[in-house]
């Protein structure tokens, strides 16, 4: 069973989160994919009290979807000028067709233009983990998946060498990931070392995809992650079979909030999301600030 996290009794505010922020060029990096049907901005902008935590112990990383898409009904009310809006992957009829090989090469294009964009601003930290909401959690757990199999197939063959996945850049070790409303499936990021039916290609709609009876042992992910899940989010169900299908037992932490499909902002939703993100973190070798 996932370690579960229920929120505590409200707190008053925090006074353990330092005054200011700190110089976060050597600090270790987390990418950051948004949902489907808006951007960056606006994921950086949702995640505003996460942040507040999160940039004392991390350099977080933005990146934007490939695809042109519209906005997402839930947020045109508050984020309708931030435009373009975008999209990693299909999840309506009307998105336009695309072969497999050729969405994993924009997936990792977009993803590879932010990562270089912020060596040229000064990061210097070492990629350890990857956050995503929605959509972004998909691709989130998808990346971890990937690079999972080409380390499995290296041991298999009896080399170090794992080569380079969908991103393009050598040498990346995704240690762990925050999954953000993640839904099931996960996404086949590398269709010629992923061969498990459980997974969704990257070309086609993940919604109405017909789950087969058992996932097979490559398409579950081992390496660590938090799934934050929101009690009243229609897509619940999905999230959970994420969860328990395609995750080991033992190697998730799951935080419940009594909120819809968005991203915790009040305290109390927030810190033990925070505090579960810490603990893993540490768990991989990564040193953090406790802020909660």
């Amino acid at each position: 069973m996932p370690s579960t996290t229920r929120p505590p009794p409200p707190l008053t505010p925090s006074s353990k989160i330092p005054p200011t922020p700190p110089d976060s060029k050597h600090l270790p990096r987390l990418l950051c994919l948004h949902g489907g049907g808006v951007n960056a901005s606006i994921f950086a902008a949702q995640s505003r009290s996460l942040i507040r935590h999160l940039q004392h112990s991390f350099r977080l990383v933005w990146a934007d979807g490939p695809f042109f898409c519209d906005p997402h009904s839930d947020i045109i009310h508050v984020y309708g000028s931030y435009a373009p809006f975008r999209r990693w992957l299909r999840w309506l009829p009307e998105h336009a067709e695309i072969d497999a090989e050729s969405a994993v090469e924009e997936i990792g294009y977009a993803i590879r233009s932010a990562m270089e964009g912020d060596e040229r601003e000064g990061g210097r930290g070492e990629w350890v983990g990857i956050l995503g909401f929605s959509q972004g959690a998909k691709v989130a757990g998808s990346l971890l998946l990937e690079q999972q199999a080409r380390e499995e197939l290296a041991r298999r063959n009896g080399t170090k060498d794992i080569g380079v996945g969908p991103i393009g850049i050598p040498g990346l070790n995704w240690r762990f990931a925050v999954l953000l409303a993640g839904r099931a499936p996960l996404s086949n990021l590398n269709p010629d070392v992923l061969k498990s039916e459980a997974l969704v290609s990257a070309a086609d709609i993940s919604e109405g995809f017909q789950f087969v009876k058992e996932v097979d042992a490559q398409a579950v992910l081992r390496k660590p992650t938090v799934h934050v899940h929101g009690m009243a989010d229609p897509g619940l169900h999905l999230h959970r079979r994420l969860l328990h299908e395609y995750c080991e037992v033992g190697s998730t932490r799951l935080v419940e909030w009594e909120g819809a499909h968005r991203i915790p902002i009040k305290s109390v939703d927030v810190e033990p999301v925070v505090v579960a993100t810490y603990d893993v973190a540490e768990e991989v070798g990564v040193r953090v600030l406790r802020t909660a």
